[in-house]
């Protein structure tokens, strides 16, 4: 069965979010792991589109995490954290953050994206022209890397699709190349 019919008969054909029962989506929660039904959700394009444009968040749209964030699904619950903590500055959403609860595991995921932290302390990873990179972002290699511990070269030109950031290091991404997870220096790639 497909992820967008599994993903019907688990939310009854409603966005997991909001409840809405128009213009639905699949969802992918980045970063994925293995992808699949475990880190989707069903979306109604109004969330989707609010996800994914910071700052153009209709605050009184998102009173529906109250519900969301008590789902017995993973990916809803880390999607809700997410929103949650973009807007707490309103009050509200950070009394519901407060009431949440996630194993070391799930608050890495939730937190993967950068959500949740102060802009100061913020980690901004930026591409070879200054472009700031994100989670799930596709990059092209601008030159030969040879791989430490291996014998492998990435070869200039090479896509790497839904990279993953270094919360630590501005100036290291993870990406596959060839099938192999490697750290990229950001210095030597380019946004697509």
């Amino acid at each position: 069965m497909s992820i967008e019919r599994e993903l019907n008969k688990r939310s009854g054909s409603k966005c997991e979010l909001c409840a809405a029962t128009e213009n639905l989506k699949v969802y992918e929660v980045l970063p994925t792991k293995k992808g699949g039904l475990d880190e989707s959700i069903m979306a109604c394009s109004t969330c989707i589109d609010q996800i994914e444009t910071p700052g153009n968040e209709d605050l009184n749209h998102w009173r529906c995490l109250n519900d969301s964030m008590w789902s017995e699904h993973t990916a809803v619950q880390v999607v809700s954290w997410r929103m949650l903590s973009r807007l707490r500055s309103a009050g509200w959403p950070q009394e519901l953050i407060d009431q949440m609860y996630f194993d070391e595991d799930t608050l890495a995921w939730a937190q993967a994206t950068g959500e949740g932290e102060e802009d100061e302390n913020k980690v901004i990873h930026r591409d070879s022209n200054g472009v700031i990179l994100e989670v799930g972002d596709s990059v092209v290699l601008i030159k030969d890397l040879k791989v430490k511990g291996s014998s492998m070269v990435a070869k200039q030109g090479t896509a790497v699709r839904n990279i993953r950031l270094d919360h630590e290091n501005a100036e290291f991404i993870e990406g596959k190349v060839d099938g192999q997870t490697i750290v990229i220096i950001t210095q030597y790639v380019k946004k697509l």
